[in-house]
Order: structure tokens, then sequence, then C-alpha cells
């Protein structure tokens, strides 16, 4: 498809082929018929190649939303670009029935769009450029005055004479003007009208006056009356139309209401009534004017124009017959106006009755969509509880199988342990009680390394292994009930800081514990028997030790227990200073549904002053939180190494008077003074007379002594030379310093050779033990020795480090 602007510039013309045939359509209904009697025209001819040449108008104005129009050049390029674009969509839309008319009859078709205000000009300036030799135009018959007939008679005049035109009307050929040559300026070529008026007009007019036609044109009035009122009415048709075009140009971004198409429908037959009504008036009035005017010349000079009767008579009749046809077209547009008004009555009510329908449709798609969505819901609703139910029916076939296969195994280790039993037929290590006599000695004053109201202990070795045998004074009911307490208690429990029971001799109340080489925490706290002080590092370890030992037995199952003697003298110390929790003979069980905090009712006091829960004493009803103030206390104790009455008066005094500095013991080292007021803190808070003020241990107590103990781990390795104390075991018994070169004694104990060798030349007994020895041979201890230099290496490289 071409596009071409009616410019100055000259374009060189294509080469069309001879029997190309041209058709100049509209969009009409006129193009329609000049089309099919072309194509059944020329197809049996042999041309089978066809061009549509449609011409509109110059692009001016742009129009705008308010419904005004605006120059093209006050608009921007790309709008200006995107309205022609939307006018050639137009363009093409219209023509396309062309295309499909032609496409029908199989010929070859090519569409040509020219942009032009005059289209008669455009027209022949494209067949002078293509010299095309057949044009096709379309043409109204419906009036003379149309302005159609006055468009195709300019195009007729001004194409190229080689070009033959060929008029149509309603599907008829009504005119051919052939080609011929042009002589003098003057195109001279043969017109043949197949109109029924004006040939029969012509014919008359010939016959009559005997004059060619161009004599007839010198005689006759120019303009014709009759030109005149075919212009006045062509523009009047032309005002119309342009406004219903406009009208449709502006509301062609969308389709069409009922609403405009019944008040465009109106207008244009009232203003075409009107116009139709007042030309004939005009014309009427004015052919008895001209009449009149030409009967006056007549009389006064009826001699000179006597010969011009014929012609006036000529010319009434064909006012009549015009006259005649206005009167038909008047009629015609009544009816037309009474069909257009019918057609609106009935678009109108078919509209309310699409709105009704539409209306209706609507609610029932509301209703469909609502019964949808309710369904969606529903059928969402089920899908989830199906689901939930086969994961409930999963999750129950799960637990059932797991509950078979746990009675299974719990019926197995039920078998086992009670096969275990039967073999065993006890839950701890019996022991004889000549096997204990044998081993202290017959209960030997030198072997004594402990005593107290509830028994004695010695330490010996039993079965290769040191020990320390507790020999209880059963003389008593209640003794005789402690000694069963602890050895129920210890007998089922494990835990790293609790005293692990070896064996027992119940006949005679003796039980048998491992053997704990740096003595109590009471024994290193006050220095008795020459001890060594505990450095501040391994107190802040120690006082998370027995806190995770007592939250162990407040969390035992299946029924809580609460030791009720807590004090430094019940926590012993290995070679490690590792601390354990000993002599729970005292321990009493609590009930498993008040095992959280609630008091168990007991009647008969236990403990030892200053570490026994004051609400204790007052009511009688002990609870885990009554091991919480013994560790309160311990706490204290821990940090000043003072004794246990008033300590924690002492220690709050001193907290709020800025002086705790002067509370701590010195001999434990340079204590971190923040860390260190936030475990008296929480001594203090532990130590509260009333059970309600205290903290819990697992879940507040535990976690801060947690914290300091890691802050401590840390400062040792960032701790000097002076404060990197070494192990207990590393220090030999009778110089108190490190081993040099450690050797194993006949008592088991390891010295430092030179002093263990000076001991043995003045004394037969052991240093530690007081026992005879039963040899003076010396065993190097390599591994110790092993040890001891790792630790030297390790300290000498952290302090060439720090340098």
């Amino acid at each position: 498809m071409e596009t071409h602007e009616n410019k100055d510039e000259v374009i060189p013309a294509p080469s069309i082929s001879p029997s190309t045939v041209t058709v100049a359509i509209s969009g009409s209904k006129n193009s329609k018929h000049a089309l099919t009697w072309a194509l059944e025209k020329f197809i049996p001819e042999g041309r089978i190649s066809f061009r549509l040449l449609h011409v509109h108008p110059k692009i001016t104005m742009i129009p705008t939303p308010m419904g005004n129009s605006l120059p093209i050049s006050k608009v921007r390029e790309d709008i200006v670009a995107a309205y022609r674009k939307e006018i050639e969509w137009q363009t093409n839309t219209k023509l396309l029935p062309f295309k499909q008319m032609c496409a029908k009859r199989q010929v070859e078709v090519e569409i040509l769009l020219i942009e032009s205000d005059d289209i008669a000009n455009a027209i022949s300036e494209d067949i002078a450029k293509t010299e095309v030799t057949k044009l096709v135009i379309g043409s109204s018959s419906r009036s003379i005055i149309s302005r159609h007939r006055g468009l195709s008679r300019r195009i007729s005049s001004s194409v190229p004479n080689i070009c033959t035109v060929y008029v149509i009307s309603k599907g008829k050929l009504s005119s051919i003007q052939s080609a011929s040559s042009v002589e003098n300026g003057v195109r001279s070529s043969g017109t043949t009208s197949f109109n029924s008026v004006s040939s029969l007009g012509s014919t008359t007019q010939t016959e009559w006056t005997g004059m060619s036609p161009s004599d007839e044109d010198s005689q006759m009035p120019s303009p014709s009356m009759l030109d005149q009122h075919c212009q006045a009415l062509s523009n009047m048709n032309r005002v119309i139309l342009n406004s219903a075009v406009d009208i449709n140009h502006s509301r062609n971004s969308s389709l069409p209401n009922i609403e405009d198409i019944i008040s465009l429908s109106s207008g244009y037959m009232e203003t075409r009534n009107t116009a139709i009504s007042a030309s004939i008036g005009s014309f009427q009035s004015e052919t008895l004017s001209w009449i009149s005017d030409q009967a006056t010349t007549s009389d006064i000079q009826t001699e000179k124009f006597s010969a011009s009767q014929l012609d006036l008579d000529l010319e009434l009749e064909k006012l009549r017959i015009e006259l005649r046809h206005a009167q038909k077209m008047c009629s015609m547009a009544e009816e037309e106006t009474a069909d257009v008004s019918q057609k609106v009555t009935q678009l109108s009510a078919l509209k309310m009755n699409e709105a009704s329908k539409l209306e209706e449709i609507s609610c029932k798609e509301e209703m469909a969509r609502e019964s949808a969505k309710c369904e969606r819901e529903k059928r969402e609703a089920a899908e989830k509880e199906a689901e939930f139910v086969k994961e409930c029916a999963e999750r129950e076939l799960m637990q059932r199988r797991g509950a078979e296969s746990r009675a299974s195994r719990d019926v197995k280790e039920k078998t086992y342990i009670e096969n275990t039993l039967e073999r065993l037929d006890q839950r701890y290590k019996k022991i004889s009680w000549e096997e204990i006599v044998s081993a202290t000695s017959c209960f030997s004053d030198s072997l004594r390394i402990g005593g107290g109201a509830y028994g004695t202990v010695y330490k010996c070795r039993l079965h290769h292994t040191t020990v320390a045998v507790k020999v209880l004074q059963l003389n008593e009911e209640y003794k005789t009930k402690q000694f069963h307490q602890e050895l129920e208690v210890l007998s089922k429990i494990r835990h790293p800081h609790l005293l692990l029971l070896l064996g027992a001799c119940p006949d005679h109340g003796c039980l048998v514990y491992e053997f704990m080489e740096n003595g109590s925490l009471d024994d290193r706290l006050f220095r008795q028997g020459n001890s060594s002080s505990i450095p501040w590092i391994d107190r802040f370890r120690i006082a998370w030790e027995i806190g995770s030992a007592l939250h162990f037995l407040h969390n035992s199952k299946p029924k809580p227990i609460v030791h009720r003697d807590l004090k430094p003298a019940n926590i012993l110390l290995d070679h490690n200073l590792v601390s354990k929790i000993g002599d729970v003979g005292l321990a009493t069980l609590l009930p498993t549904n008040l095992a959280t905090g609630t008091a168990y009712k007991n009647t008969a006091l236990a403990g030892t002053f200053c570490y026994i829960d004051p609400e204790y004493q007052r009511t009688g009803l002990v609870s885990s939180k009554s091991d919480l103030y013994a560790l309160g206390v311990v706490i204290l104790q821990l940090l000043t190494a003072k004794p246990p009455m008033g300590l924690a008066y002492l220690v709050e005094t001193a907290l709020l008077e800025n002086r705790f500095e002067d509370l701590l013991d010195v001999t434990a080292g340079e204590w971190p003074l923040e860390e260190t007021q936030e475990l008296a803190a929480l001594g203090l808070s532990c130590a509260e007379l009333r059970r309600s003020d205290r903290p819990d241990l697992g879940n507040a107590v535990l976690p801060m002594l947690e914290r300091l103990k890691g802050f401590a781990e840390t400062a040792r390795v960032s701790m000097p030379k002076t404060q990197n104390l070494p192990p207990s075991h590393f220090v030999c018994p009778i110089l108190q310093d490190v081993m040099q070169n450690p050797c194993v004694a006949a008592d088991g104990y390891t010295y430092e050779r030179r002093a263990i060798e000076k001991w043995l030349s003045m004394n037969d007994k052991s240093p530690l033990t007081n026992l005879p020895l039963p040899n003076k041979f010396l065993i190097p201890n390599y591994s110790l020795l092993g040890a001891i230099r790792e630790w030297r290496s390790k300290t000498s490289g952290m302090l060439n480090k720090r340098s």
C-alpha cells in the first residue's frame, strides 16, 4: 500500500502495466458499485490488476479531548505522528471491504492513499504520473444537484487526455469520457452521457434550436439557474455531511451509543428536510422571477427575441421536471425520516431490553460468582480437614508404632534388669566387714581423716584402690534411718560433682566412698592442716559445680532430692580441686507434685546451724529452695573465707558502704572486683530470709554462675606467671613446691625424690598416713614428670607472648 502527498516536488512515475485499471473510491456505497462494475467489466477482458485510489484531506488540525481542534504546528511531533497513524488505520479499515472484494475475484490489487485537499487535482496528477489509461469513478444519480456529480465532472475534465474515464452511478455506467488528443489547448474528447434527464434536455434543445451545444451555451445565461440551484443544494449537503463526519470523528475513539445515533439521525433528517424545502422554495421563487424577467424582456424586444421563445418553453419544461424530482426527493426524505424514527424507537426498545437482560445477566453472574466462591471455600475447608485428618491418622499410627516399639524395648530392658538383679542381687557392691577392718588396720587412729556426730571417716586401700570408709554409729533408730537414706540415695544417682559411692557393708553401717585428696572445702578455706589456699579462679568454678550438683538433685527422677545439710565441710575436693558434694544422709525425697518450690512438711529439723533455711526453721517446711539458702552462704564464704554467722549482713553492709574489697580473701589472689561483686550479689539474693524472694536455681542462678566460670577460665589463660598456680598433684606434700623428680613411695603417694629420701632416712612411716611403710623402695613417676614439664613449657610460652 502506498501513500502519496500532493507536494511540489517531482515524484518519478511508477511503472504501471497497461492492463491496470484505476478505481477512485471514497468508501461510500457508490464506490462499491463502481468497483463491482469495474470487476465485472474488465476481468473478462483480461485486466487482472487494479489500483484502488483514495484521496483524504490533509491533516492541518488535531482534535482535542475538549471537542475543539488545534493547528498541527502547535502540537508535538509524537502526537501528530500518533494521530496520523490513527487516521491511516481508520482509512485502511474503511478500504478493507474493497480489498476483500478484489480478493474474492482473485485479482491483484494495489491500494494507493493520497493526502490532498483537492480531490480532482490529486487524481489527475496521479493519472498523469502513472499514465493510467482506465479510470473508474462513482457518481450519485439521486439528484442532479448532487455534489458528486460536480466532483465527477471535475475529475473527468481534469484527467489527462490519454485516460478514459468511466462514471458509474448505482452500479451502471452513467457516462464515458474517451481518451483523445488536445488541440489548441482545448480538450476535444467525446463524451457519451447515459443520464435520461440530461440526454433528453440536450437532444430536444438541439432539435428545436438547430444549434450545436457550443452555440447553445453562448445563447443561454451562464451560469444557468439549474447550476446555481444544484450548487446551493450541494453546498447544503456538504455542510450537513461535514457536520456528521465531524461528530463521528470526534467519537471515533469508542463505539457510539444509541443516544448518539438517534440524535445524529434526527438532526441530519431535520437539516436535510429543511434544506430541501428551502431549496425548493428558493428555486420556485427564483424561477418565477426569472420567467417574469424573461417575459418583460420578451415584451420589450418581441421581435428581437422571438426565436428564443422555444428556448423559454424548453427551460420551463426542464424546471418542471426538476421540481417534480425535488418533490419526490422531499417525499423520500419524509419517508426516510419516518423510517429513522421507527428505527430509533425500535433501537430504544431494544436498548432497554438489552439493558434489562444485561442487568439480569450481571445479577446471575454475581450470584454465580458468590456461589463459586462459597463452593471453593467449602472445598478448601474440606481439603484442609481431610489433610488434617490424614495427618492425625498418620501421627496416631506413628505414635502407636512408637508406643509399641517403646513397650517392646521396655519389656526387654525390664527383663534384662531383672536378670541382672537376680545375678547381682544388689544395686551396690557389698563389702564384707572383715575386709573393712583389715583395710583400716582395725580402725586405727592413724588412718582417721575425719569424723562427726554421725560417724568416723578412715582412709585406706581397698581392692587396690584408695578409698574413704565412713563408719556410722547405728545404736540409735534415727541414725539407722539416716544410713539407709544415704545408701538409698547414693546407690541410685551419679553426677560428676556428687561423691561416688563405691560400696557398703549394710550389716555394720559402713559406706565406702572415693577418696578426695584435698579434703573438704572448709579445710582449704580456713587453712587447716597447713593446706594451701584456693585461687579465686577455682572458687568461681567451685560455686558453679555446687550449683549444678544441687540442680541435678532437685530434678532427679522419680522424686526430687533435697540435701538439707549443704556446707563447706560436706563439699570435698579431689587432687585437681574439683568439688563433689557428700554426706547426703539427711537428704529427703519430695513428692513429685511438690517439686517446683512447694514445701514438704517434715517433723524433724535437720542440718547445721547458720546453713539451715530460716523459713524451714520457723515452719518446718522444706523445699528445693532450702538448699538455695545454704548455697548463698557457701558462695559468700568462698569470697571472704569467713565464718557463716552474720556473714550475709556483713557483706551487704560492705557493698552499700563501698568497702567490699576489704572483705575478700587476699590469699585467693587479685580478685576481679566487678565480677566478684556480681557473685556476692547473687549469694545475697540466694540467702534471702523469705523463700519467695530467692531466685530460681535453674533459670537465674546457674546461668550467672556459668558465665562467671567462663570469665574465670579466660582469666586463667591470660594470668601472669605469678598467678598461674600449678595443679595440686604437681606439688610435693613435703616441700609444698612443684616437683622436679617425682617418684612413688610404698604408701602410694608421689613425692620429690630428695625430700622423700631425706624423710625415709629418719622415719619408717608414711609422711601422709603415718602408717608403717612395708619397704623404702622409690619408683620414678615418669607420666607425672612429663605432665609437669608440659605445664612448665606452656607457662613459659605464655610469658614470652606477653613480654
